[in-house]
């Protein structure tokens, strides 16, 4: 089951609600996440009931298009519970998209064209480091908000020590092809 899954279930632990009050709910919570499109929560709705984890509570129509209410069942809280209860396994390989387009540059463009990712690549990080801090002062921050922001700026703060010391390596080896 998806973690989109699991956090829908989580929203609905709270009690019954429409499919779009819990998209709003999920980008309202985890802001510094992808949002969830209505496709995604509606089709992640129809699998967890088909699998008893929820049920339709109702219908309404509230100044718009029918809306169905969906709860949570007990199944469904027993399922959140044994997830929430589950460690993750670190990964064992790498999955993000920076070093292959690092390699990549290497090999179709050159050092060049390596660096100036690199160099662009570092800037953008920056950029968003300096957003999620500003996210970690803000006093209207919730809880919630902090925890993400920790949790990104952890990563991203790993991705830059790799993007500085992979352009030092670039720098050397343009250093040494221009020797």
């Amino acid at each position: 089951m998806s973690t989109a899954a699991h956090v829908l279930l989580a929203l609905l632990a709270a009690g019954p609600q429409h499919g779009y009050d819990l998209k709003k709910a999920h980008d309202q919570r985890f802001p510094q996440a992808k949002p969830i499109a209505f496709g995604q929560v509606y089709g992640t709705l129809g699998r967890l009931e088909r699998d008893g984890l929820v049920e339709k509570r109702g219908r309404s129509r509230e100044g718009g298009p029918d809306r169905t209410e969906f709860a949570v069942t007990e199944a469904g809280r027993e399922k959140l519970r044994a997830w929430m209860t589950e460690i993750e396994t670190p990964a064992p390989y790498v999955g993000s998209v920076l070093p292959a387009k690092v390699v990549v540059a290497l090999l179709v463009d050159g050092v060049d064209q390596a660096r100036d990712y690199l160099a662009a690549q570092r800037r953008a990080h920056t950029a968003r480091l300096r957003e999620l801090t500003a996210v970690k002062t803000d006093p209207a921050s919730s809880l919630g908000d902090v925890v993400a922001a920790d949790f990104a700026i952890a990563h991203l703060d790993a991705d830059l020590r790799w993007l500085h010391t992979t352009l030092e390596r670039v720098a050397d080896l343009h250093r040494e092809v221009r020797s």
